[in-house]
């Protein structure tokens, strides 16, 4: 791409592949909680906190990998093509060694923790059923995310939407045979969603492996050559990651806390949040795709010198962002129980999940510019200012959580405006900082 800067059919060839991708991702939570909706009421709320419990482990890996993008971004833009596989490999390296200390951790420690930490032992119980099988799944989206960060930074996102469906389409079948026992195989209930989700994670990777050493040019961005481990590389990819992967971690960490905070009101509360969480997941990711292409092509601008234009792509990801993600969240807004019904089969738990249907939909006015500022600072490689910025507004989501549910404890509806309280500061916060602050030319 020769032109710096993007024309709006230029920003959505790059953002619909991530989108598919985004949305095919999201489809393997969605899939785990419709196929637990309809097995049970603390299966469901069970996986809730599991699987935010697993995301907090896995945000430290993805984190890494937004480092590591923003870099790849940087030499794609600089022309610098080679040296994206030593960066790539040296990703994969850092990987599977935390792969297997983060499995190793969770896999003995998380049972004590969950005991601790979760009032029901219902849910307690299901919980740790499903963490068993479903860190196994840390060996393979580990490496996996190492190739999302190269074909995000190189503008070759289409690959992630072939991917994804094959992601997608493994874990519907591993969901099918493992959770009820079809085909002979043993009726493993929540555990087998977890077990399929991690199988299906290793079907991700393999198609990469695959798919990059049949597809793409290895020579021209040095994947050609396995180079030897130098901690020198390492040490630079860490001087950019490292706030990323602390920023990754404290934003789940708060999100695994408001669970937690949750399930406190009750098993039923506990269902509305994750149902309503699933289907936020759609909007969620249709923003994610604009944020994620915001943050990309600020980097590779910058790369090429071009940083005045940064302001106004950030201005036009938001307006396209908007374009798709308000009439989605209208869609839900005046259908609700239409799209709860993918999730569950039982009508009073629709019912009851309607009104958080409604203040979800109501936070994204603020979240989508908030989150394509904060993927644009990232983008500049500041990335221990975004850190800064990240946690100055958890500190204040994390009071509010506390005071509205542990103290007031008000309807599980109104905890959702959490979102829009953390949307609201993070704005403000990297507004202030792409208007103000010292980024214009910063090397990495």
């Amino acid at each position: 791409m020769q032109t710096t800067k993007y024309t709006n059919k230029q920003i959505w060839h790059i953002a619909y592949p991530i989108l598919i991708s985004l949305l095919m991702e999201q489809m393997i939570g969605m899939t785990d909680t419709a196929f637990l909706g309809r097995v049970g009421e603390v299966e469901l709320g069970a996986s809730a906190i599991a699987g935010v419990f697993y995301m907090v482990i896995f945000m430290v890996a993805f984190g890494f990998s937004i480092g590591t993008q923003i870099l790849i971004a940087r030499r794609n833009g600089e022309g610098n093509y080679r040296e994206i596989g030593l960066l790539f490999y040296h990703g994969i390296y850092f990987q599977t060694v935390l792969a297997a200390v983060m499995f190793t951790l969770s896999y003995f420690l998380s049972p004590m923790i969950l005991e601790r930490i979760i009032s029901s032992p219902q849910v307690c119980r299901a919980a740790e059923d499903y963490l068993h099988w479903r860190v196994f799944g840390a060996f393979f989206s580990f490496s996996a995310v190492i190739f999302r960060a190269f074909f995000l930074g190189t503008v070759q996102t289409k690959t992630l939407t072939l991917n994804s469906v094959v992601m997608v389409l493994s874990n519907v079948v591993f969901n099918y045979i493992l959770i009820f026992g079809n085909f002979g195989f043993p009726q493993m209930g929540i555990a087998g969603a977890a077990l399929g989700s991690s199988l299906a994670e290793g079907v991700s990777l393999l198609f990469f492996i695959i798919y990059t050493r049949r597809r793409i040019d290895i020579r021209k961005y040095g994947l050609d050559r396995v180079p030897r481990f130098c901690r020198g590389v390492l040490r630079r990819m860490m001087s950019v990651s490292l706030w990323t992967m602390v920023q990754n971690f404290f934003s789940l960490a708060t999100w695994f806390l408001f669970f937690l905070y949750i399930e406190h009101l009750g098993e039923r509360a506990l269902a509305v949040t994750n149902i309503v969480r699933s289907a936020s997941g759609i909007l969620f990711m249709v923003m994610m795709a604009f944020a994620s292409t915001c943050g990309s092509l600020t980097s590779n601008l910058i790369g090429r010198g071009h940083s005045a234009q940064v302001p106004g792509l950030i201005h036009q990801h938001i307006r396209l962002a908007y374009l798709f993600v308000l009439p989605l969240a209208l869609l839900f807004t005046i259908f609700p129980e239409v799209i709860l019904s993918i999730y569950t089969d039982m009508p009073d738990l629709r019912q009851a999940a309607v009104p958080s249907m409604w203040m979800m939909c109501a936070t994204y006015l603020m979240l989508v510019p908030a989150n394509v500022y904060f993927q644009s600072v990232s983008g500049t490689g500041n990335t221990r200012t975004a850190l800064a910025l990240e946690l100055s507004s958890l500190v204040i989501y994390t009071a509010y959580i506390t005071w509205i549910i542990l103290f007031l404890r008000l309807d599980v509806a109104l905890c959702w405006s959490a979102d829009l309280i953390y949307g609201v500061f993070i704005l403000l916060f990297c507004w202030l900082y792409i208007k103000y602050g010292k980024w214009v030319g910063k090397q990495i």
